[in-house]
């Protein structure tokens, strides 16, 4: 299927081919009749992306702090390659869609066939949660309907200004936004007062019933609301404009009376006069997007609707009274529409919005009997198939998130290889970067590469909660399986994982991403460890940052948590530099609510100790990782995978990178080299289950080795 992305670091906007995405339960499916471009949202990503490195960095003066603290922690090559990487990720473009159901995905009240909103991207088929689509009323047509995400943007807004009935309200900015917000307050018996810059847009909206200022005619604002207002001043100002000034926010405090509300719907300066709302009690708030749900994982992803009973309008509730009032005629759209575009040439539309010069652009895609209640092409080719060579190891890649992007595929690139299949969950990330790289096939479909008698490698780098599911398919499939850590989540998962392992005819090996025993740091510890006689007592420091309790990483079910997650890493790096058994786990939480800020405490059969410090409320200003080993009188130092320093080790005093290198390159080489050679894992399955055995202790998941 065809799909608009942003190139954001080229700057360039392009219709590109991807796989169409899959059907699965929680998600609907849907064949787009029509979408509509968000003039004012898409144009700050067409602008962000043309603008140069500095311009970019004055746009975002916080992630620049962000990049200087990285260079001082990471160095400059790993933060150069990180901040590439971030900018190369292709961004979808859209969020106003309108199709035919293909799968509901077992949706309660919505069927194949029927006509549906949602905020999906401008492509041909889309996949949206539950919870993000609507039923669109038989007398509403596509083309209206388009408006409906956009129109819930609008009352979101609304509702938070409250307004009842006859009372003055100002709004600021009559773009798509701000004409439907005009009609909404209308259809509520309120006097709307409109003002914009363009004197075309202030005559839409007296003829929906507003009087208006325009300001391209040197009409003062202030003044015209006092009149407006009768003197008394205004209720409140709904402020949908796109704008760097700080005027509309001044302008609207100085409008309103006494306690009057201003809400913020698009983008301004907040540069706020305290004066201006002390002196009045003035309240300002920002609405935010569709509204209540929104970015919400448990409502968006896992379609945890809230009770109607506490929470009246959600963002579903949202798009279903928008609809509503397009039914029943309260809301015109249609003197809004000034360009209608054929899909095929959707990059006109953006040469129209860079140019200022559209309201409601319209996106008709092509209807036609086969995309109209089937979903194809889950697999589009990238690149010529070649043939193996003789023992040549052919991998397929599940999952192309972030992580997969910098660290992974990169590292697999320079592998001798063959990269062949790249499955990821909508397409675009997997189509990227399989043709940056090298691979063959892009697809959304599991099975394509767990089918594909050619692949004899299956690496995974999806959510934690996948990871037992697909490494027991693709070890039932015949094929060697790297997976990211963690291995799994819980004792039930790790017992079918070493069952199947022991199974006589699985003939595949398993890897677990434990990256940091590669590096060449931590290899030149193991050498100068390897003469010691004594048993070593080992401390790792992890300034591991804090991460809101609602990403996906802290939720048990998908994410294991922090120690099951991440930790897991740093004790299979003391396991590692023991080169003994775990013998015992325990392990002391700041907060046993949240378990990310622990210390554990693990000793050895050898009689080595170690302690894992991790930490979740340190600062970035400070490195992130730091490992000290003291063993005989002497002592290694590890910092940030950059720096070891030896005290008391004859001949040896440092070893220093360039760059940052935590053994990601090694790690697939050597992964590439063993199943090459027909040998075992380069990480012993055996070490393996029992790191995971010990993250379970220390996370409480089970209650010892």
């Amino acid at each position: 299927m065809r799909q608009i992305l942003q190139d954001i670091r080229k700057g360039q906007t392009i219709l590109a081919e991807v796989p169409s995405p899959m059907a699965s339960k929680g998600f609907v499916l849907i064949s787009t009749r029509r979408g509509l471009v968000s003039a004012g949202t898409e144009k700050m990503l067409l602008d962000f992306g043309k603008a140069g490195w500095i311009e970019k960095a004055w746009q975002q003066p916080e992630k620049v702090a962000q990049v200087l603290a990285k260079v001082k922690t990471d160095g400059l090559a790993t933060t150069v390659h990180a901040v590439r990487a971030k900018l190369d990720q292709p961004i979808p473009m859209g969020y106003s869609n309108v199709g035919v159901v293909l799968d509901s995905g077992e949706h309660p009240y919505i069927s194949k066939g029927d006509r549906v909103i949602s905020n999906g991207p401008h492509a041909e088929i889309v996949r949206v949660p539950h919870n993000l689509c609507a039923k669109i009323p038989q007398n509403v047509t596509d083309e209206q309907a388009a408006f409906t995400v956009v129109g819930a943007i609008g009352l979101q807004g609304i509702r938070l200004l409250n307004p009842t009935l006859g009372e003055n309200v100002v709004v600021t900015g009559l773009g798509l936004i701000g004409l439907i917000c005009v009609q909404l307050l209308r259809a509520q018996g309120c006097r709307v007062l409109g003002i914009d810059f363009n004197s075309d847009r202030c005559k839409l909206a007296r003829e929906f019933g507003a009087e208006t200022v325009d300001l391209s005619k040197g009409e003062d604002p202030v003044a015209a609301g006092q009149s407006f207002s009768r003197g008394r001043g205004v209720d409140g100002v709904l402020i949908a404009a796109s704008t760097k000034s700080n005027d509309p926010v001044r302008q609207g405090a100085m409008m309103c009376r006494k306690r009057g509300k201003i809400v913020l719907v698009g983008v301004t300066g907040l540069e706020l006069s305290r004066a201006d709302f002390y002196e009045k009690e003035l309240s300002f708030q920002v609405s935010c997007s569709y509204g209540p749900g929104r970015y919400d994982p448990e409502y968006e992803e896992k379609g945890r609707d809230y009770p109607v009973g506490f929470v009246r309008w959600t963002e579903q509730r949202n798009f279903e009274a928008f609809l509503d009032v397009l039914s029943a005629g309260q809301v015109n759209v249609d003197p809004i529409i000034t360009h209608r575009i054929d899909f095929e040439n959707a990059l006109d539309a953006y040469q129209v919005v860079n140019e200022n010069a559209g309201l409601g652009i319209v996106l008709q895609y092509p209807v036609s009997e086969e995309n109209k209640h089937t979903a194809t092409g889950q697999l589009i080719e990238l690149k010529e198939h070649k043939s193996a060579a003789v023992n040549q190891v052919v991998l397929g890649l599940i999952g192309s998130g972030s992580y997969s992007g910098q660290v992974l595929i990169p590292a697999l690139a320079q592998t001798t290889a063959r990269l062949k299949g790249i499955v990821s969950e909508k397409g675009v990330t997997g189509t990227h970067h399989g043709m940056r790289n090298g691979f063959e096939y892009s697809s959304t479909r599991i099975d394509d590469v767990l089918e594909d008698e050619d692949i004899n490698l299956i690496v995974i780098s999806t959510r934690h909660d996948s990871h037992s599911d697909l490494l027991c398919r693709a070890l039932r499939a015949g094929k060697n399986v790297f997976v990211e850590k963690p291995l799994c989540l819980n004792e039930e998962e790790l017992h079918n994982i070493i069952e199947l392992n022991k199974d006589s005819s699985i003939k595949g090996t398993v890897t677990v991403g434990f990256n940091r025993r590669f590096a060449p740091q931590v290899e030149k510890m193991c050498d100068l460890l390897a003469g010691a006689l004594e048993p070593k007592a080992m401390v790792m420091t992890v300034n591991a940052g804090h991460i809101p309790t609602d990403h996906w990483t802290q939720d048990p079910e998908i994410g294991g948590g922090r120690i099951i997650g991440e930790a897991c890493h740093f004790i299979d790096l003391l396991r590692f530099l023991a080169e003994a058994s775990i013998k015992t786990v325990s392990c002391v939480f700041l907060d046993q609510a949240k378990k990310d800020t622990v210390s554990i405490q693990l000793s050895f059969e050898d009689g080595s100790i170690g302690t894992i410090n991790y930490f979740s409320n340190g600062n970035k200003s400070i490195p992130k990782e730091r490992l000290e080993v003291f063993c005989a009188g002497r002592v290694l130092q590890l910092d940030n995978f950059r720096r070891l320093t030896g005290h008391g080790w004859k001949g040896f005093s440092k070893m220093n990178l360039w760059r940052q290198d935590k053994g990601h390159a090694a790690e697939m080489n050597a992964l590439i080299g063993a199943i090459t050679n027909g040998e075992l894992s380069p990480t012993p399955f055996d070490e393996i289950v029992e790191v995971t055995r010990a993250s379970f202790v220390a996370s409480g998941v089970i209650s010892e080795m």
